[in-house]
C-alpha cells in the first residue's frame, strides 16, 4: 500500500507553537474589540488582554463540546508562552536607558518599596489562613498553596505559573492531588478583575463624595519623532534594521538567564540547592532577566565611553513597545491556559482565598497611602492598589482616571519603587519555594512573615508610631 509521505514542514510539531501565538493575536484582537464596543468593558478598565484570553477560554469550551478538537489550544504551549512572555518583557524594560525626572524624594521611594513587599506579605499570610485550617481539618487542597496569593496578585501571571507548577509538583511527591498552574493562573486573572473593577467602584464612590474629581482625558497620545529617535542613535534601516537590533539585545540577554541556569543546574548544591535554590532560580526568570539587562545597557555604556561604540544602539521607545508586547502576550496565553476541569473541588478555597485576599489588600493599601500621600492619598492607592492586584500598567490607567498629566509623585513612585521592593521582598520570596516542602515548613514560614509583617510596620509607620509615644510620655510628665 502506498502511503502519502508528510513533509517535515506540514506536521504538527512545526506548526503548533506557530499556532497557538495566532490564537493568542486573534484572542487580543477580539479583546481589544469587545474592550473599545462594549461601554460596560470600557468603564471596567479591564485589560484587553484579559478579555482576549477570557474569550479563548469560553471558545475552547465551546469548540471542546460542539467539535471535540481538545488539542487546538495547547495548555502546554501556552504556559511556556506565558513563562518567557514575562523573562523577555522584564528583560526589554531593563534594557531601556532610563531617565526619570523624579518628583520622589529617595525616602518616598524607599517606603514605597516597603508598601509593595509588606503587601506581598499580608497577602501570603491571608492565603496561609485560609488553606493551612482547610488541610488540617481534612478539605481538599494543598496546605501551601496560599502562597500562590502573593504569586498572582502582587506579580501576575508568569509568577502564579511558574511557583503553581512548582507547588503541584511539591505536592504530588507528598501524594496530594493539587492543580497548582491552574490554581496560581486563576487567582493572577481574578486579580485584574479585583483590581479593575474594585477600583473602577471606589473611584464611582468617591466621585459621588466629591472627594475626587475623574478627568475626561481629551487629547489622543501622540508620539513625537523625538520619543522615537533619540540623539546619535542607528538608523531605521541601515544594514540591520534598529527593531531587529532590540529584539536581539533582548534575545542576546535572555539568552545568558537560561545559560546561568543551566549551569548552576550542573553543580551539586545539594538538597537545598535542588529543592529550593534552583527552582528559585527559574521561577525568578525575570529578576535575572532585569539583573542581565541592567548589565548589558552597563557595557554598552561603557564601550560607547570608550569610544568602541561610536553609535546610540538602545532605543527606549521600541524597547517599551517590545516589553508592552511580551506582557500582553503573557495575560492573554496566561488566561488561555487555565484548565477548569481539574479546578472544580478547589471552589471553596480558591474563593475564599482571593476575596479575603482583596479586603486585605484593600484595606491595608488604603491605610498605607493614607499615611505616606497625606497630599495624593487616592493617587497613590488607586496606581499601589491597580499594582498590588495586577500589573504595573493597570495602576497606572487607574491612575490617569484621576491624574490624567501625572502631576503628583505617584507615577513616579510607581516606577522607581521597583528595586527597593525587590531588596526587601527577595528573602521573603525565599520562603516560597521553602513552605511547599513540608506542613511544618509552612507553618514555620506562617511565623516568619508575621514576624517580618510586624518589622516592616515598624518602619513603614515609625513616625506615627514615635510621634504617638512622645505625645504620651510628654503628657505623662505634665505637672
Amino acid at each position: 500500500m502506498n502511503t502519502l509521505a508528510v513533509p517535515f514542514f506540514a506536521t504538527d510539531a512545526v506548526w503548533n507553537i506557530m499556532i497557538q501565538l495566532c490564537i493568542i493575536a486573534v484572542g487580543l484582537l477580539a479583546g481589544n474589540i469587545v474592550r473599545t464596543k462594549v461601554p460596560f468593558m470600557q468603564k471596567s478598565l479591564i485589560p484587553s488582554a484579559l478579555i482576549g484570553g477570557a474569550l479563548i477560554l469560553i471558545f475552547k469550551a465551546i469548540y471542546t463540546d460542539l467539535c471535540g478538537w481538545e488539542n487546538l489550544i495547547d495548555k502546554t504551549s501556552m504556559e511556556i508562552i506565558t513563562y518567557h512572555a514575562l523573562g523577555l518583557g522584564f528583560v526589554a524594560l531593563a534594557l531601556k536607558n532610563n531617565k526619570v525626572e523624579s518628583k520622589s524624594s529617595t525616602m518616598k521611594v524607599i517606603e514605597t518599596g516597603t508598601l509593595t513587599a509588606i503587601t506581598y506579605i499580608i497577602q501570603g499570610i491571608v492565603g496561609l489562613l485560609v488553606t493551612i485550617p482547610m488541610f488540617y481539618f481534612g478539605k481538599k487542597i494543598f496546605y501551601a498553596a496560599g502562597l500562590l496569593l502573593p504569586m498572582g496578585y502582587g506579580q501576575g501571571p508568569g509568577q502564579a505559573l511558574n511557583f503553581g507548577t512548582i507547588y503541584m509538583d511539591r505536592a504530588a511527591e507528598q501524594g496530594i492531588f493539587f492543580p497548582g498552574k491552574d490554581f496560581g493562573l486563576s487567582i493572577a486573572a481574578m486579580g485584574f478583575i479585583v483590581g479593575c473593577v474594585v477600583g473602577v467602584v471606589y473611584l464611582n464612590i468617591l466621585k459621588r463624595k466629591g472627594k475626587i474629581k475623574i478627568s475626561e482625558i481629551q487629547e489622543k497620545q501622540r508620539n513625537k519623532l523625538s520619543d522615537y529617535e533619540g540623539e546619535n542613535e542607528i538608523p531605521d534601516t541601515e544594514s540591520v534594521d534598529k527593531f531587529s537590533i532590540q529584539i536581539c539585545l533582548v534575545l542576546f540577554t535572555y539568552l545568558l538567564v537560561y545559560l546561568v541556569n543551566h549551569l548552576l543546574q550542573t553543580l551539586d548544591l545539594g538538597t537545598f540547592g535542588e529543592k529550593t535554590l534552583m527552582p528559585l532560580m527559574w521561577g525568578f526568570n525575570f529578576l535575572l532577566g532585569t539583573l542581565f539587562g541592567i548589565m548589558v545597557k552597563g557595557i554598552i555604556k561603557s564601550l560607547q565611553k570608550a569610544k568602541i561604540m561610536k553609535r546610540e544602539y538602545i532605543n527606549n521607545y521600541l524597547l517599551n513597545r517590545i516589553s508592552g508586547f511580551f506582557f500582553d502576550i503573557m495575560i492573554v496565553a496566561g488566561t488561555a491556559a487555565i484548565n477548569f476541569s481539574e479546578f472544580k473541588g478547589f471552589a471553596l478555597p480558591y474563593i475564599l482565598v482571593c476575596t479575603l485576599g482583596a479586603i486585605a489588600t484593600f484595606w491595608f493599601v488604603l491605610k498605607a497611602c493614607r499615611h505616606l500621600y497625606p497630599n495624593y492619598t487616592y493617587e497613590g492607592f488607586f496606581s499601589m492598589f491597580g499594582m498590588l492586584t495586577g500589573t504595573a500598567s493597570n495602576g497606572m490607567i487607574l491612575l490617569r482616571e484621576i491624574d490624567p498629566k501625572f502631576e503628583t509623585p505617584a507615577a513616579n513612585n510607581l516606577v522607581l519603587q521597583s528595586l527597593p521592593a525587590v531588596a526587601l521582598g527577595f528573602p521573603v520570596l525565599l520562603l516560597v519555594s521553602y513552605a511547599p516542602q513540608g506542613f511544618t515548613r509552612t507553618l514555620i514560614t506562617l511565623g516568619i512573615l508575621v514576624v517580618v509583617f510586624i518589622i516592616f510596620n515598624l518602619f513603614l509607620f515609625r513616625k506615627k508610631i514615635f510621634k504617638t509615644r512622645s505625645h504620651d510620655t510628654s503628657s505623662k510628665t505634665e505637672p
